[in-house]
């Protein structure tokens, strides 16, 4: 009896696991609404800590989507330099930081890069993820083996497809962007 006390102290003592984020959206006008997302942490589960922790951390909140393009994905999650809440924010540096977590060795899977696919951002060596993320929003066959899958959008699609876009190849968004004002961790 006391083991079985025991373990399951043990249990309720130690982190929750996350299985998704839900992300209030806001951007000019004002809420734009909530894209909930299922996390696979079976697939990713380094990754996937990373991210809760983050948002467990309220290090999302206020981060900008500075990258978007049409008919490909909208990427967000930079937390060094992309809050626009912060003294400072320059809206050309969102994009170019992380957090100081340090960097994710690749969790490649035979996960498909589908509309609503939730995918971790990183530099060209596929062990450089952080902090930033991307939504997509269309199929994208040719990250499949390349990028970490993380997620699934399971509501609010709607929401993604209204992120501001950005211009040209890079996708960089000008003016006042888009940005996730509330990311919580939901069980």
């Amino acid at each position: 009896m006391l083991r079985k006390l025991t373990l399951a102290l043990a249990v309720l003592a130690g982190p929750a696991l996350a299985t998704g984020l839900q992300i209030e959206v806001a951007g000019e006008g004002g809420p734009k609404g909530t894209i909930a997302i299922d996390l696979f942490e079976n697939v990713a589960p380094n990754h996937v800590a990373q991210v809760t922790k983050l948002a467990e951390q309220g290090a999302y909140d206020g981060v900008v989507f500075h990258r978007v393009i049409d008919g490909f994905m909208a990427q967000t999650g930079d937390v060094q330099f992309g809050d626009a809440t912060d003294d400072g924010f320059d809206m050309r540096r969102a994009g170019t930081g992380g957090s100081d977590l340090g960097m994710i060795g690749a969790e490649f899977s035979d996960r498909t890069f589908e509309r609503g696919i939730v995918g971790m951002a990183r530099s060209q060596s596929p062990d450089s993820a952080n902090s930033q993320f991307f939504i997509m929003f269309e199929p994208g066959p040719f990250l499949n083996g390349q990028y970490t899958v993380i997620g699934e959008v399971t509501s609010g699609m709607d929401v993604v497809d209204g992120i501001k876009r950005g211009a040209g190849r890079s996708g960089a968004v000008s003016g006042e962007p888009d940005r996730m004002t509330k990311v919580t961790v939901t069980n």
